[in-house]
């Protein structure tokens, strides 16, 4: 029995030193790549333009909590006076509520004013034609059937 393992084992080694033909070949790259060269992408889309923030640390790299949300993607659900100012309450696109006070922060801005009836928030505007920075955008408790 010992005479056939011994036989197979020089087959096996010969067969480890011999280069696979797949890794002789170069490597063609899969896919496509766009070369803009002065040009917009035509494949990134105009209707959400100026609303993305650039996030380091990958897709889906978003803080936890309230400086993870959006602007856009809170609603004001309700205000309450608590010592003298008025706080407000959230609903987040997480389902989730958040009480928050001027000088809270979002990802993409900062609650400026809190009033009975409104929110006004500080959103930086990303995109880079223009020309405001920043603009101010009123979340109201009871938007209108004209306001939607």
């Amino acid at each position: 029995m010992a005479p056939p393992a011994s036989a197979s084992t020089p087959q096996t080694a010969a067969q480890g030193t011999t280069a696979p033909p797949s890794a002789a070949s170069p490597v063609e790259p899969q896919g496509y790549t766009y070369d803009p060269q002065g040009r917009r992408d035509p494949f990134v889309s105009l209707l959400r333009r100026g609303s993305e923030v650039p996030r380091t640390g990958g897709p889906g790299a978003r803080p936890n909590g309230l400086a993870g949300l959006e602007t856009g993607e809170v609603t004001l659900k309700g205000t309450l006076a608590s010592q003298g100012t008025y706080v407000g309450i959230l609903q987040g696109s997480d389902q989730k509520t958040y009480i928050v006070k001027a000088g809270d922060r979002l990802l993409d801005g900062t609650i400026r004013a809190i009033t009975p009836d409104s929110m006004v928030i500080t959103q930086q505007v990303t995109d880079p034609l223009s020309l405001e920075k920043q603009r101010e955008v009123r979340k109201l408790l009871r938007q209108t059937e004209e306001a939607k």
